[in-house]
């Protein structure tokens, strides 16, 4: 059986959400952040991360294509402003279809894009 986000051959989309100093704290009101992380794990690998640098679009998202995915040439899906359970849904439903580079973005989650922050070649 394949799983959420799997090709027959390779490894599944996963799912980074930001977790630090604005996304999953009180700063952002209205939405059960543990449920939403344990919801993210129930379909798909998850990795928490420090601050991923865009504290303007808490609660950050960022969807990694599967191996088939990048094989067709897809990048990491940034999603910012994923504060309610409808958009963790939209994500999810997505990432069973097979995500970034397998199945087209739904037009809803266009509305949670964001820019990944530049780091500077130091």
């Amino acid at each position: 059986m394949v799983g959420a986000g799997t090709a027959a051959t390779g490894a599944p989309c996963r799912i980074v959400v930001c977790r630090d100093c604005c996304c999953g704290s009180v700063k952002v009101a209205g939405i059960d952040h543990a449920q939403q992380l344990a919801r993210l794990r129930a379909e798909a690998p998850v990795r928490v991360s420090d601050c991923l640098d865009v504290c303007d679009q808490a609660n950050v998202v960022v969807v990694q294509p599967s191996a088939e995915g990048r094989a067709a040439g897809a990048r990491p899906v940034w999603l910012g402003l994923v504060n309610d359970p409808g958009a963790t849904e939209d994500i999810l439903a997505w990432v069973r279809a097979g995500g970034p580079g397998v199945a087209p973005r739904p037009e809803i989650l266009d509305l949670y894009g964001c820019v990944p922050p530049r780091r500077s070649a130091s």
